[in-house]
């Protein structure tokens, strides 16, 4: 009990205010006319009473402290539990629970994908909850990302623990005020993307829901058209927060504190924006050729979804499986690529891809020269040992995971494109994948159950960073 007992402490604590956050929604919906406030009220109650009997049941005078293996569980634990109770709310719209858990874990992982349709109909309570679900995994996947991942060592992110930890150069003095710096980097950037939207001609509800969920990388929308409803304005202005969103938020927090050029400065940043912008530069010109469009309404069509796709976020201007195969295959590889460590994306990261070009790369001069010693180094700065035998474990990981759980749905009876790109797309909380049942155009309501089960069980993997959620399967971590 004395192992479990912080775990279930904060746990509780965040199950309760996600009880609290319910009424919001609730609220919406009661000032709209709609019914379902009554199942958020429902669903608000019983959560908010959840939490606080945990917390109670688990208070103590002394300060809740966390070693190694309690903040692994504890990781694991709160993503799984706050999926579970965001799914209650949902069931008042008729979904059984396997459609409404899906849904939920789609919107607390930031991937997007969904098992809804007839979008544009919803009361509008379920869709700012879907945008809630969204802005809150979104935060909680930074602050993850920046103060616990770093700690636990995973994927090889202590890479930014080490950074972090440099005395001559710490942002803030504690994790606790660095969770504040977060969160208010969060909601200035949310709420610069809703005034955004609003001027490009959304309605205020709709620019409010579609910043949390541009920002949070989530790529939930409100329409079934998804950003294909809004017009060239809102479309470029996505683009430009869905890559905010997928910057490192440390560098924000290092422009604010005096260090206005410290985005441009993370070797992330550039590659990322340098990618982005040659890929989509030609892609859109290639689109314009093929598809027999104008050169602006090429280069954006192309800007807006590969931006989505690079990103993590999900959202689809169009439907670009109809843009022949090698667009489709291009959409493919992209879902696997992410964002920046340190944002709300998903997928492998671009560190990960320029550790691994080191590696290859003092691989192939030792090649050359046996007796050479080849120093790796990372943002100016040696990289610690274990990193790249960490990043090379995760690469590794994150394939064979991918392979297997394709293999499981194809054994399902899904076609190879239908199965890999969903299973692609759920480990790197994308949100579509490609064909006509899992696509931009299309709904994961049709698959089986066990498959959405399978789908949500990969989003958790691939947003706990994949060791985080597998170390609790090793036998040695539950032996004292």
């Amino acid at each position: 009990m004395d192992f479990i007992r912080p775990i279930l402490h904060v746990a509780g604590l965040l199950i309760a205010g996600l009880g609290v956050a319910m009424l919001i929604p609730a609220a919406v919906d009661a000032a709209w006319g709609a019914r379902d406030w009554e199942a958020f009220v429902a669903s608000a109650l019983f959560t908010w009473l959840v939490g606080s009997l945990t917390v109670i049941a688990t208070r103590r005078p002394e300060p809740v402290r966390l070693s190694v293996r309690q903040a692994f569980l504890m990781t694991s634990f709160v993503w799984i539990a706050m999926s579970a109770f965001s799914a209650l709310p949902l069931l008042g719209l008729g979904l059984d629970y396997d459609d409404a858990f899906f849904e939920a874990v789609s919107g607390f992982t930031t991937t997007g994908s969904t098992v809804l349709t007839g979008l544009d109909e919803l009361p509008p309570g379920i869709l700012l909850w879907r945008a809630l679900m969204q802005w809150i995994g979104g935060v909680g996947i930074v602050v993850m990302a920046i103060i616990i991942l770093p700690f636990l060592r995973v994927g090889g992110m202590q890479l930014f623990h080490t950074e972090s930890s440099d005395q001559s150069e710490k942002i803030v003095p504690r994790p606790a005020q660095l969770v504040g710096y977060i969160v208010a980097v969060y909601v200035a950037l949310t709420l610069a993307a809703a005034v955004s939207f609003a001027l490009a001609g959304m309605s205020p509800f709709d620019a409010m829901c579609h910043a949390m969920t541009t920002l949070s990388t989530g790529g939930f929308a409100n329409y079934d058209a998804s950003f294909g409803a809004f017009g060239p304005t809102a479309q470029w202005f996505c683009v430009l927060f869905m890559l905010a969103g997928a910057l490192p938020f440390v560098v924000y927090i290092k422009a604010i504190k005096g260090e206005p050029l410290a985005i441009w400065s993370d070797p992330q940043v550039r590659v990322l924006v340098a990618f982005l912008a040659v890929l989509s530069l030609a892609t859109g010109i290639w689109l314009s050729r093929t598809a027999g469009l104008g050169v602006e309404e090429g280069i954006r069509l192309a800007t807006f979804n590969i931006v989505s796709v690079v990103t993590t976020t999900g959202f689809a201007s169009a439907d670009y499986t109809r843009w022949g195969p090698p667009a489709e295959g291009l959409f493919l590889i992209l879902t696997f690529v992410g964002g920046c460590a340190g944002s709300t994306s998903g997928g492998i990261k671009i560190y990960r891809f320029q550790i691994l070009h080191r590696v290859v790369a003092a691989h192939l001069r030792r090649l050359a020269r046996p007796s050479r010693v080849v120093r790796l180094q990372y943002g100016g700065r040696r990289l610690p040992d274990d990193v790249p035998a960490s990043v090379l474990a995760f690469l590794a990981v994150y394939i064979g995971s991918v392979a297997m759980f394709t293999l499981v749905l194809a054994m399902m009876g899904l076609d190879i494109v239908t199965a890999l790109s969903a299973v692609a797309q759920a480990i790197g909380n994308v949100g579509p994948g490609l064909g006509p049942i899992v696509g931009p155009a299309g709904t994961f309501a049709p698959l089986p159950d066990a498959a959405k089960w399978i789908l949500a069980a990969a989003m958790l993997l691939g947003r706990l960073e994949l060791f985080t959620l597998l170390v609790l399967l090793d036998p040695d971590f539950w032996r004292s």
